[in-house]
């Protein structure tokens, strides 16, 4: 019989949450042979990355995962012999009730959001005793070998390499002009976005921005001066060229990061897929309580820039810090340009590196097999 595994997402951060359950939920069926439950508490939000998935049914399988809606009123289910709680969302009392009245004890584990920080290494596994005599497990993505990885599917990478993106922007209507600087963006509300525009429409090199429909839309209509936009508007600026695009499932906006000289995203699922992409790329990190996020951007920064000249690095985290902390973005994105071969070049071998080490599935499927 197949190990049953449960995971368990509260949408917090619209997308990201769901985005990392979904897409370590798909993995574990597909490579590892798992039956998988994910219980997931806004069905909308998993409607938009997955089209064909119902968001009123309260259970049905998408890709062979059984996604069930986690509803306020909790049904009894059987527990499962791996029980991930994503980003430290808190289980149904019953459920975990059940968990300590279960015979053969069950896999508890919390799995963390993704964080370079040097503390990540000597949490990372740990038990944490609750007072039903139950034991958490902490579980920390991250980037070195003393933590669980990065998602990150069979064969990838040479997907990537395969990949047609002509044929792809084509499908999406987008024409870039030869010479032409492809960026995406997708990001929370930004203040520093005019900035970043203005000279992007400023360059002697021009820019095709796409920007997939989201919470950045409404600072790139103010930008442009318009009441509103809508999927397919193009619109030209000096030298930029900025194309609105739809909403589209994960495995295309992989493709579409592929496609993309410069990849701007935002928090955690997006984050790392950019990292996949093996482009340059800018991270617009969720705001925490107390700045709590800078801790973890400059943590990030420290490690990412290494085997950097001073000058790109230094170019590289200033336009970094802009983005995240309200300063000019287009001082620091000319700033930036000089160094643009050595970030491509630095970009793919950040890429390699990480793709060395095993990916987050095969890290945690490890440690139950270890456990049991």
């Amino acid at each position: 019989m197949k190990p049953t595994w449960d995971i368990f997402c509260r949408v917090v951060d619209n997308y990201g949450d769901i985005g990392v359950t979904w897409r370590l939920a798909r993995q574990l069926v597909a490579e590892h042979d798992l039956a998988v439950r994910l219980w997931v508490d806004e069905l909308q939000a998993f409607a938009r990355i997955c089209p064909e998935a119902d968001a009123q049914a309260p259970r049905q399988v998408q890709a062979g995962v059984e996604v069930c809606r986690w509803d306020a009123d909790w049904a009894p289910a059987a527990v499962a012999d791996v029980v991930i709680g994503a980003f430290g969302c808190q289980l149904p009392a019953e459920y975990v009730e059940a968990m300590a009245q279960r015979p053969a004890p069950a896999l508890w584990l919390n799995l963390e959001y993704l964080s370079a920080e040097d503390w990540v290494e000597g949490c990372h596994g740990l038990p944490s005793p609750q007072a039903n005599g139950l034991r958490k497990v902490f579980f920390f993505p991250g980037f070195t070998e003393r933590t669980g990885g990065l998602l990150r599917e069979a064969g990838l990478l040479e997907r990537r390499e395969a990949f047609d993106r002509t044929a792809f922007l084509h499908d999406l209507g987008v024409e870039v002009q030869p010479g032409a600087r492809l960026l995406s963006l997708f990001a929370y509300e930004n203040s520093g976005l005019a900035s970043w525009l203005d000279a992007l429409a400023g360059d002697a090199r021009p820019s095709h921005l796409l920007v997939p429909e989201g919470r950045i839309l409404g600072d790139v209509r103010a930008w442009l001066g318009e009441d509103a936009l809508a999927t397919g508007d193009i619109r030209r600026r000096g030298a930029l060229t900025v194309q609105i695009l739809p909403f589209v499932r994960q495995d295309d906006y992989d493709r579409l990061l592929w496609s993309c000289d410069f990849n701007a995203v935002r928090g955690e699922d997006s984050f790392v897929r950019a990292q996949w992409a093996g482009q340059p790329l800018l991270w617009h990190i969720y705001v925490q309580e107390e700045y709590a996020h800078w801790e973890k951007l400059e943590a990030f920064l420290e490690r990412y820039t290494l085997g950097l000249k001073p000058d790109a690095a230094a170019a590289l985290v200033e336009l970094w810090r802009a983005w995240n902390m309200d300063r000019d973005m287009g001082e620091a994105w000319k700033q930036l340009l000089p160094h643009w071969d050595e970030l491509a070049v630095h970009a793919s071998r950040w890429c390699a590196e990480q793709a060395a080490r095993p990916d987050l599935a095969t890290a945690l499927v490890q440690f139950y097999r270890n456990w049991i």
